[in-house]
């Protein structure tokens, strides 16, 4: 792990400022890993732009882009974005057994399972999924465009679930109720 600061409005650096401004407005208070990704102006400013494409420039339903948000953060192992997307899909509405299922790593209704297998298939085979798991997910009703909002979604968690790793971001107080451990170290 790497040591870092958590930086509040105060001490960020002033090309974070007006960016951790945005934060706060839109959630009301300023997420730990804006905080830390304040360092790099630049990397804030980029996950902030494609948070906001994952939710406003993908045709996903909430419930879809949940299942890729969940999906990859729980395949990567982020102690943070977990309880954070638990925290925000409660808030969308999200089906609670939904929910579990993706933090439990259980089955999911057809549909949305199809769209897990993709997601675990572009992370496992590093963007090349093969023939057999685009037929599959195209089976279940998903096309070309549904293809690259996975992939937009994936890579906004790309950006978080590494700083996260990397910096060990404490998680916020209003996630903490939602803390989770991985399958993988639950069983060691």
């Amino acid at each position: 792990m790497v040591t870092t600061t958590v930086h509040t409005l105060e001490t960020a650096p002033e090309a974070s400022k007006p960016l951790l401004e945005n934060s706060i407005k839109a959630f009301g208070r300023l997420p730990s890993l804006h905080g830390v990704m304040a360092q790099s102006p630049g990397l804030l400013e980029g996950y902030q732009h494609l948070h906001r494409l994952a939710i406003e420039g993908t045709a996903f339903t909430p419930e879809e882009r949940t299942v890729v948000w969940m999906t990859v953060n729980v395949a990567n192992r982020c102690h943070y974005c977990v309880p954070a997307h638990t925290g925000i899909a409660k808030g969308e509405k999200i089906d609670a057994d939904i929910i579990n299922a993706l933090r439990d790593e259980t089955p999911l209704p057809a549909k949305l399972e199809a769209l897990r297998t993709f997601t675990l298939a572009l992370r496992d085979t590093h963007g090349r999924p093969g023939a057999d798991a685009v037929a599959a997910f195209e089976a279940a009703g998903y096309g070309e465009r549904a293809i690259l909002d996975t992939i937009l979604i994936y890579g906004q968690k790309v950006l978080s679930n590494f700083t996260n790793s990397l910096f060990d971001t404490p998680t916020d107080a209003a996630f903490a109720p939602f803390a989770w451990t991985p399958k993988a170290v639950a069983a060691e």
